[in-house]
């Protein structure tokens, strides 16, 4: 079987059994089958810099030493895993230790609630509770927001596309412009206060406000601080929690492990998933507050609701948060990054301007086919890079936390090709239409 993997082109292998509905193998064709660090190889050993990470599912690399050591010593003496809800040593280990090391150190005090094994999950379990605490059923959402696609999760998913594919009305939902999303010169946190306080407006209080500190999906938007704290504030006057979405933002992707936590703002509910088991395996946890928790027993509950094997690498990755030398090199990839895209942008700020914060970073090219060709030169020079926005028009770039500077160097020399080459093309372009 590898060797017909080898030879036969992936389209004539899977493509006819696979649904219409897949993405990302329409745009990198490679049949990938390993994977170590940054890198990973396709079947025909070609070598690939990965700054895709599992679209933030992967942000210690592919598979990670101390984390495949403890999954496969816990496989090796048949440890248990899949248990419902029941208690399981690897559960305990994880809990107690993201208790000590995440949440002790910064003075956060969360219940953790384990729901499915998807982000959507954890946004779906949110929004049930926030609704069951406050009695209200309306949502505040954001413009070019993204959660998650099952009904719950897409009814407060802004993307057009995304929604269409619902098939039903989606409701429950009030749409209020995120920061910025009317340019600079309009504080979109005054709007949000007068039209939710104002008995007029037609807004009536919501259970939450749901929202993503750096919009992945939506093109690296990113909220300031100030307006995250003046939303905060309102949430709290008129008795609505505030949801953060740290599916793709949180467990170090910001270069904090919230992408709060340096804003000074204490959610209500948190929502993590991802990177969370720190191996590209599935879970996902809502964090709440102690007051918050008024779940019945088995009144939200579901067949995987944490499954061990996770949970065991979970609580191995949670050691990178005790290294000073992982500290260090994330400091370390998050400047030579930022260093990059600034250069990048000044050298055409009428074509390009930068998105994101930490390690969730892209480059708006303010044109969906123009950043698209940017992803496949890329990809054709051996870098794995996205396009985000509700347009298309953002190279998204997901680095490893760890990568090495070496590793980022080369990738980043390609990428500099990659745009060089499509603007060069478009120059051209240009030059032909007006004749000269």
């Amino acid at each position: 079987m590898k060797d017909k993997i080898i030879r036969i082109r992936p389209t004539e292998l899977t493509d006819g059994l696979e649904s219409e509905v897949r993405w990302y193998s329409r745009r990198m064709s490679a049949v990938l089958s390993r994977a170590k660090g940054a890198k990973v190889w396709d079947a025909a050993g070609a070598e690939y810099i990965d700054f895709l990470t599992g679209c933030g599912a992967l942000n210690y690399g592919h598979n990670p030493d101390p984390l495949k050591r403890a999954l496969l010593d816990y496989i090796e003496m048949d440890g248990i895993v899949s248990t419902l809800d029941l208690r399981t040593k690897a559960r305990a280990e994880f809990m107690i230790g993201f208790e000590e090391t995440i949440l002790r150190p910064r003075k956060l005090q969360y219940k953790m609630m384990f729901p499915g094994p998807t982000g959507t999950n954890a946004v779906e379990a949110a929004l049930k509770l926030a609704r069951k605490v406050t009695r209200r059923t309306n949502v505040v959402a954001f413009t070019n927001a993204f959660h998650g696609v099952t009904l719950g999760s897409l009814a407060v998913t802004a993307n057009r596309a995304k929604r269409a594919g619902a098939g039903v009305p989606l409701g429950q939902t009030t749409w209020l412009p995120y920061d910025g999303y009317f340019g600079p010169s309009v504080d979109t946190a005054d709007l949000i206060a007068q039209m939710v306080q104002d008995p007029g407006s037609g807004i009536d209080p919501p259970a939450a406000f749901l929202l993503e500190t750096v919009q992945g999906e939506g093109g690296g938007l990113c909220a300031s601080a100030g307006w995250l704290r003046r939303l905060c504030k309102l949430a709290r006057d008129i008795g609505s929690l505030v949801i953060i979405d740290d599916i793709q933002a949180g467990c170090g992707r910001t270069g904090t492990f919230f992408s709060f936590e340096d804003i000074g703002v204490e959610p209500d509910l948190v929502c993590l998933s991802k990177s969370l088991s720190g191996y590209g395996l599935a879970l996902s946890m809502v964090l709440m507050r102690p007051e918050h928790d008024v779940w019945a027993p088995g009144e939200h509950n579901g067949t995987f609701r944490g499954q061990n094997h996770a949970f065991v690498t979970a609580r191995a990755a949670l050691a990178y948060w005790r290294d000073e030398t992982f500290l260090r090199r994330l400091a370390d990839a998050i400047e030579t990054l930022d260093a990059w895209i600034a250069r990048l942008v000044a050298s055409d700020p009428s074509r390009w301007s930068a998105r994101g914060r930490g390690l969730l970073r892209g480059v708006a090219c303010g044109d969906g086919e123009f950043a698209a060709r940017v992803c496949h030169e890329a990809y054709q020079a051996g870098v794995l890079v996205e396009t985000s926005g509700a347009k298309g028009d953002v190279v998204k770039f997901l680095p490893p936390l760890n990568v090495s500077a070496e590793d980022m160097d080369d990738a980043l020399g390609r990428l500099d090709g990659a745009f060089a080459l499509v603007a060069n093309d478009y120059g051209r372009g240009a030059e032909l239409a007006s004749g000269d």
